[in-house]
């Protein structure tokens, strides 16, 4: 029986670049949102952000904020005004993020 990953653990996620729209896209929209009820964005939105801006080719994600980006990729792609290539490739990541999580434990 293998143990669970750590919440800390980075993991390398190679997104394609379609993918790695929609997640900075969900992103954005939820930092969007906090702004626009006069709230500061959740500190871990910021930290995304500035991963997936970073140009990498792979990014580290730790499981936690897998865990959270996954959560809001597929609020996001559940969303019924959602672009149907958004949802597409948002579905693509969210499975790409699942799989990452699963081959660690």
């Amino acid at each position: 029986m293998s143990t669970p990953p750590s919440e800390t653990e980075y993991h390398d996620v190679t997104l394609s670049r379609e993918e790695e729209w929609v997640v900075h896209h969900s992103l954005i929209d939820r930092v969007d949102d906090a702004l626009d009820e006069d709230s500061s964005p959740p500190s871990w939105t910021l930290t995304l952000v500035e991963t997936v801006e970073s140009h990498d080719d792979t990014e580290q994600f730790t499981t936690a904020q897998i865990r959270r980006l996954t959560t809001l990729l597929t609020e996001y792609v559940d969303r019924e005004e959602t672009p149907a290539r958004d949802v597409e490739h948002g579905r693509a990541a969210i499975d790409r993020l699942d799989g990452v999580l699963e081959s660690r434990g």
